[in-house]
């Protein structure tokens, strides 16, 4: 998420070269004398809807605002009247110019993809530094990496740059790829392929896939998942049924696709195709919701007739495929293991045969890889990776060896093939590629980053600090060795969907800690940080601990001399989203500033649109009344305190976001603006073909943080000096 300037920002080549002083200087806040003057919001017309639920009456005013921008005139008006009015705020502040200079620099280096090994060539992506799009590089296993060849740029696909490579998956010969292109950032993405010799492009073209893997059965077709195509003008809202796995055969029109599995007696599951390395099973997996709890079904491949056995026929488990060799199969299984154990099942009888080779441990296994003859399992041991080694009969072996404390972000390899690739991170060392060696366990760089900064110059701290309940829970604060006192300080969280939050590096972050600031990142309840007990402790019914866990870890940080009472921000994007909002209505006194980003604010509605069905799994029905009273307690366009001094918040959102539809946002802030909260502004910016965050080239991503960054800065007291 994405805005950045230049006056007076260097000390000396010298002292930035070395790293002896911070590009900005941490002050006390006075946000008095530089602040814009803020004139009034514009006019947002409020609108006589009111809902009954359950004997409550619910007014939503502004629910003309959930109408599609690219659609409705009146919206389109209110957008631009809006962008326009928080431009003008935000070109003012003084801190914005520094911190887009700094950006850039920060983003200016090279980056690389975990690179994937078919037909004696490596595939991997690419970025020099301020490419809006990384590349998809190709060469020979064997030959130097400077005989590397473009074999997809982006970057030449849009004037905007807003067109983005998504997934991409080579043949098993290597002589094709398959990639997904996504634009302007929606969850939609159309299906192509490539020749690897050349680069020529072939004319199949397959459109209205979403959510959906690539798996080439054979290397003349695939499997997809797609999705019936929407009704005219509905794309980007409507809500998403009957998702149907299909093969496609190369060389034949989408329209002759065979639908190899759907279920449409039950529209609301989703489904993903997979293959097994070697080539020999398909394996299904359905979905209802945001829970990993899965419908297995298999298939072999090459009788032609695709027919599915049912393997895991309910959905009370969560069992995800690491790989298959000949009969076998393994997977990651929550059956009965909230932590997570490898099961292997065995298709060679009339009957499959499920076997645990890899009990529950103490820590949370997250996924697991077959790399040569050995399982790689990912765990995530108080919030850091350890990959633990293992026979395919599950007899340890030891861990590899890791750079130190942080996070595997990727892992590529196959069975029967001893050396994969892995990418790790941490907060102060952008995503690296490593060599592994499945047999020894060992890693070593395989290509070096070129950085900007000094790794050295900074510290990170991993605190467990009580909740209200007295439950423990981990935050990580990273600030500079040579900050000193409390000092402004942004809070992230997330704190839901099973999904956590360890260590990992962001360009955009580091603007923020080169300036003297500090940042928290909490390991919310609702995370899947510690297991299925952890992310249950923070969903449904009990939502209320991820904000309480939230607002502790405020609280702790301003204890603890981190951060000044007047100096802490906080941000969070999607559930994080909803995240801030749900506590800033809840303690306005504790925080200077807030970032709301691409939120889910209204609880009553959510799943009215897109993708937004599925996420009952951690927030409850609308539609019961027990799941709609906890809803309407928190949801953060309903709960706005007049009367109460809010800090200032600045919410973004995309036109494109058909994830998390910018209805939401434009709600809230529509809300926010016309409360009376006290003085500091309420603004939102709404970014122009962008959707949810993926795919948005680095130029918006640099705009935007400037803009982020600059706001949160001002109204927390980071002040750049010359």
């Amino acid at each position: 998420m994405a805005k950045i300037g230049t006056a007076g920002l260097f000390v000396s080549a010298t002292a930035l070269a070395l790293g002896t002083v911070p590009l900005f200087t941490a002050q006390a806040a006075s946000v008095t004398s530089q602040t814009p003057s803020l004139p009034a919001y514009p006019a947002t017309a409020r609108g006589p809807v009111v809902d009954e639920a359950f004997g409550e009456k619910v007014p939503d005013p502004y629910r003309w605002l959930e109408a599609d921008v690219r659609t409705d005139a009146a919206v389109e008006q209110w957008v631009a009247a809006q962008s326009a009015f928080t431009a003008a705020y935000l070109a003012q502040l003084p801190e914005r110019a520094a911190f887009e200079t700094r950006l850039h620099a920060l983003f200016d280096y090279q980056r690389y993809g975990v690179p994937v090994e078919e037909g004696g060539r490596l595939f991997y992506a690419y970025n020099s530094g301020l490419m809006n799009q990384a590349q998809l590089l190709v060469r020979d296993k064997d030959a130097p990496a400077d005989t590397a060849r473009v074999l997809l740029d982006p970057n030449t696909w849009a004037k905007d740059g807003a067109t983005a490579l998504d997934a991409w998956k080579p043949s098993p010969d290597g002589n094709l790829l398959a990639y997904t292109v996504q634009d302007g950032g929606s969850d939609w993405r159309t299906l192509k392929f490539v020749r690897a010799a050349d680069g020529s492009s072939l004319a199949d073209e397959l459109r209205w896939v979403k959510f959906s893997g690539i798996a080439w059965a054979g290397d003349d077709g695939v499997l997809y998942s797609r999705f019936p195509e929407p009704k005219q003008g509905a794309a980007f809202q409507a809500l998403n049924y009957d998702q149907t796995i299909y093969y496609h055969k190369l060389g034949t029109p989408q329209s002759q696709d065979r639908a190899v599995y759907a279920t449409p007696d039950r529209p609301k599951l989703g489904h993903g195709a997979s293959v097994t390395s070697d080539g020999r099973w398909m394996v299904v997996s359905s979905h209802e919701g945001t829970d990993p709890l899965a419908i297995v079904h298999v298939a072999p491949i090459g009788w032609g007739d695709w027919t599915v056995k049912p393997l895991v026929p309910d959905l009370k488990a969560q069992w995800d495929l690491i790989d298959g060799v000949g009969d076998r199969l393994w997977f990651v299984s929550g059956d009965g293991a909230p932590l997570k154990k490898i099961v292997r099942v065995d298709l060679s009888g009339p009957e499959p045969v499920f076997t645990t080779v890899v009990p529950e441990s103490d820590s949370n296994l997250e996924w697991a890889h077959i790399v040569g003859d050995r399982i790689v399992a990912a765990y995530l041991k108080d919030v850091k990776s350890e990959l633990r080694l293992f026979t395919l009969d599950g007899k340890p072996l030891g861990t590899a060896t890791l750079p130190g404390p942080g996070t595997v972000a990727g892992l590529s390899g196959k069975p029967g093939r001893a050396n994969g690739y892995l990418a790790f991170t941490s907060f102060t060392t952008p995503g690296t590629v490593h060599a592994f060696d499945s047999a020894s366990g060992k890693t070593a760089v395989w290509q070096p980053v070129k950085l900007t900064f000094r790794p050295e110059d900074y510290r990170i701290d991993q605190v467990f600090y009580p909740s209200k309940d007295g439950t423990k829970v981990p935050m990580f604060v990273v600030r500079r060795k040579d900050a000193s006192g409390p000092v402004p300080t942004i809070l992230y969280g997330y704190g839901g969907f099973n999904i956590g939050l360890p260590p990992a590096y962001s360009a955009a972050r580091m603007a923020w800690l080169e300036s003297g600031g500090a940042y928290a990142v909490a390991n919310l309840r609702g995370g899947g940080e510690y297991g299925d007990a952890w992310h249950d402790a923070g969903r449904r019914a009990r939502k209320q601990n991820v904000f309480d866990d939230f607002i502790a870890a405020g609280e702790w940080l301003i204890a603890n001399g981190v951060t000044p009472k007047n100096g802490l921000a906080i941000e969070g994007g999607s559930n994080g989203g909803l995240l801030v909002g749900a506590v800033v209505n809840q303690r306005p006194d504790l925080f200077a500033a807030a970032h709301p980003a691409v939120g889910v604010m209204d609880m009553l509605r959510f799943d009215q649109f897109t993708a937004g069905r599925y996420w009952v799994d951690d927030y409850g029905y609308p539609e019961k009344e027990a799941d709609w009273r906890v809803l309407r307690a928190y949801s953060p366009y309903h709960n706005i305190r007049a009367g109460a001094a809010y800090p200032a918040i600045l919410v973004t959102t995309a036109d494109t976001d058909d994830r998390v539809v910018p209805g939401h946002s434009f709600k809230y802030a529509a809300a926010l603006q016309a409360s009376d909260i006290g003085p500091k502004p309420h603004l939102i910016r709404i970014e122009t073909r962008a959707g949810h965050g993926s795919g948005k080239p680095v130029a918006k991503q640099i705009e935007e943080t400037a803009d982020v960054y600059a706001f949160l800065a001002h109204w927390t007291g980071l002040s750049p000096r010359p």
